[in-house]
């Protein structure tokens, strides 16, 4: 016996040695992309910050190619920055020979299962595009062509169906094939989960289980939750939280073994009484939704008949279970107003139907929606003569913003929003609300040439004062803010402009309303009572084309009317030559200072008069 666990270490030792002369082989220094010809080939890749890396995945020009082969593409281990966002640093993979083919998917940190990706031809690209943070990236990806003359796999995977089941890899207890990919499905009976145990595993033995792997996924897909990656020599079992369960064997061309041994059985779920909730509210930005379960209603002793809002008139809108539902500005909602928060309150009653006596005590509901800065909180209590009690939720202000092919603002435009440069743009933001007394006042919008926080803004206007020469506000009108103001670009970025806009919403019935005194070039510490706050965005607005040179006007909106145009002094053409030449001496100086005192920074390129 102390001979064959001497054997089986020194077979495990040399299964390692093996694994870090692999990995030695192909651990050549990581360039930032590549073009790839080989017939497979492992990729380890160590990727810096601001990368923008693609390797292009196809045959050599000289190669025979069959038309029908594919590529088989696995990330068996990556490491991002953990601070990092989906959206600033990932892997990106296309179906084809560039970035332009269709995308196949994307990997970022947040990703829970091992990516494979398959192409639809012979060609195969994918991009890694990291952040500014110092941090080293590891990633191992391993690639093959799959050839539809190659032979298929007995046993490389299947739909197992039973109560209980086993399965094997390929060719156990011999070793296991090259370049194979199987996975196997486990369904059992509904409101079961699956016991899933592995007699058995021998597979190359690597710390990341970069090279041979099982995933074990928690659902019916390889794109379920992955519960654990395994490799080496060991035993091991998983269960599952539901009747599906996933199993995907992954080996790539070198140092095969024995493979794995598995066996699964199920088990029924406990399934937990139903429990209705008593009673819920919802609010909307025009909108109070109140639903009464009936087991609640019967511990009162009422029914649906037995409840009144304010408004008699408005009944439920639905029976089981009881809802109300109805604008907040109807039902005899009443409104109120104090420091920064607006309240829509309305009560439902639950009262004994007779004419002389009654046992059981009234109950008042008492509803409120609370519109709180940019969102709301929903409030509901009931009374049973003087006993109350208090449930609160959340909701929001509902705001949109969008485009409009004139100052009409009758025709709204499609986004996104080709334009030309220096055009004048109509924009317009919305309050969805059924209160007819409140108002919308743009106070701040900025622009951006793009989604990233960490991008340049520039400022259209701020606490209600323009910013922009071109920028315009057009009178409050209720539920609108409407502006207008010309189309730019950002110097050294790509010919997008978002626009991200801040509005007060204030009641028209309040003194003092923080959206009737326009332009604040000091913003007060505080805003004044009846005012909330909410936000608005819009874009991309993407010009027409990207002129290079910016001597003429496009525009195909007509100047502004109050903008006057005024014939040029003929004294101009008489001006003394002197003068021509000391403005063109000051131009040099200028010049030259701008050349030998560059500082980074932003700004937006606008159209020259002619």
């Amino acid at each position: 016996m102390k001979a064959f666990r001497q054997c089986i270490f020194l077979a495990l030792l040399f299964g390692l040695t093996l694994a870090e002369n692999k990995l030695k082989e192909v651990q050549a220094k990581s360039a930032c992309g590549n073009i790839l010809n080989a017939n497979y080939k492992a990729l380890p890749l160590t990727v810096k910050a601001n990368e923008n890396c693609i390797w292009q995945i196809q045959r050599d020009g000289n190669a025979t190619v069959n038309v029908n082969e594919k590529i088989r593409l696995i990330f068996s281990f990556y490491e991002f920055n953990p601070s990092s966002t989906c959206d600033r640093e990932n892997i990106e993979v296309y179906d084809g020979p560039s970035t332009d083919a269709p995308l196949l998917g994307r990997v970022c940190k947040t990703h829970i299962s091992v990516p494979v990706f398959h192409s639809s031809s012979g060609s195969l690209t994918f991009r890694i595009s990291t952040d500014s943070t110092e941090f080293a990236r590891t990633i191992f990806a391993f690639y093959y062509f799959i050839s539809p003359d190659s032979p298929e796999i007995e046993n490389c995977g299947g739909l197992l169906t039973g109560p209980a089941g086993s399965f094997v890899s390929p060719n156990y207890p011999k070793p296991h094939p090259e370049f194979a990919y199987c996975v196997w499905h486990i369904q059992t009976e509904e409101n079961s989960k699956i016991n899933l145990t592995f007699n058995d595993i021998f597979l190359e033995l690597d710390d990341k289980c970069r090279f041979d792997f099982l995933a074990i996924y928690d659902g019916a897909t390889t794109d379920s939750g992955l519960i654990k990656q395994v490799c080496g020599r060991k035993s091991a079992a998983f269960q599952s939280s539901s009747n599906v369960m996933t199993v995907a064997l992954s080996t790539d061309y070198a140092n095969s073994y024995k493979g794995f041994s598995a066996h699964y059985t199920s088990e029924p779920i406990p399934v937990p009484p139903t429990v209705e909730p008593n009673k819920s509210i919802s609010c909307s930005s025009d909108m109070m939704t109140v639903i009464l379960s009936k087991s609640y209603l019967d511990a009162l002793g009422y029914d649906e008949n037995d409840l009144t809002l304010n408004d008699p008139s408005c009944r439920p809108v639905a029976l089981n279970p009881v809802t109300f539902s109805f604008l907040l500005n109807s039902c005899g909602t009443v409104k109120t107003g104090e420091n920064h928060t607006i309240t829509y309150t309305n009560t439902i009653t639950a009262s004994p139907n007779g004419n002389v006596i009654t046992h059981r005590k009234q109950v008042d509901l008492i509803v409120r929606c609370i519109m709180e800065n940019n969102s709301t909180v929903e409030v509901m209590y009931e009374t049973e003569n003087v006993e109350s009690v208090d449930d609160s939720a959340l909701g929001r202000f509902n705001l949109s913003m969008a485009f409009y092919d004139s100052d009409s603002f009758s025709q709204m435009l499609g986004s996104p929003y080709f334009v030309d440069l220096n055009q004048t743009l109509y924009a317009q933001v919305s309050l969805h609300s059924s209160d007819a007394n409140l108002l919308v006042f743009v106070d701040t919008c900025t622009a951006s040439p793009n989604l990233d926080s960490t991008s340049p803004k520039y400022e259209l206007v701020k606490s209600g004062c323009a910013e922009d020469d071109t920028y315009v506000a057009y009178p409050v009108l209720e539920h609108y803010g409407r502006f207008r103001f010309n189309s730019f670009r950002f110097l050294r970025y790509q010919p997008y402009v978002y626009l991200h806009c801040e509005v007060f919403i204030c009641d028209s019935k309040a003194p003092d309303s923080r959206c009737t005194e326009g332009c604040r070039p000091r913003p007060k510490r505080e805003l004044s009572s009846y005012t909330w706050k909410g936000e608005a965005a819009v874009g991309p607005i993407l010009l027409k084309r990207d002129l290079g040179s910016m001597d003429r006007s496009d525009s195909s909106i007509q100047v502004h009317p109050e903008e006057s145009q005024n014939t040029p002094s003929k004294g101009l053409y008489t001006l003394p030559f002197v003068v021509v030449a000391a403005n063109a001496v000051l131009l040099a100086a200028l010049a030259a200072k701008h050349l030998f005192t560059r500082e980074p920074g932003y700004r937006y390129q606008k159209l020259q008069s002619p």
